[in-house]
């Protein structure tokens, strides 16, 4: 009788495709907090993760977002804004979150 064995890496292939889960290591700090959010929102910690992962905008999704917003105001209200404008209003709010006084736009 002879008996053929799949190769490691088959399996392991074979094994993740079919796994969705994964583990990931934090600071029990945070891994309780995870929880308590969880918990008050009565849900998993797993659906918890994957709405904060749904709900956070990669840097490609903000770009689009700054994009389509700067051309809605060029549209609709005739409103061109600049570079220097983006870097007037970023200072802004990066004084806001600061808690620094705001200088008027």
């Amino acid at each position: 009788m002879t008996v053929e064995l799949e190769r490691p890496e088959v399996v392991y292939h074979r094994y993740t495709v079919v796994m969705a889960d994964t583990t990931v290591k934090v600071d029990p700090a945070v891994r309780d907090r995870l929880m308590v959010l969880a918990r008050e929102r009565g849900m998993t910690m797993r659906d918890l993760i994957a709405e904060l992962a749904g709900a956070t905008p990669t840097r490609e999704e903000l770009r689009k977002r700054y994009e389509a917003a700067k051309a809605y105001c060029e549209t609709h209200f005739g409103v061109t804004l600049t570079d220097e404008d983006h870097d007037r209003v970023e200072k802004v709010w990066q004084d806001l979150e600061a808690g620094r006084p705001v200088d008027s736009l």
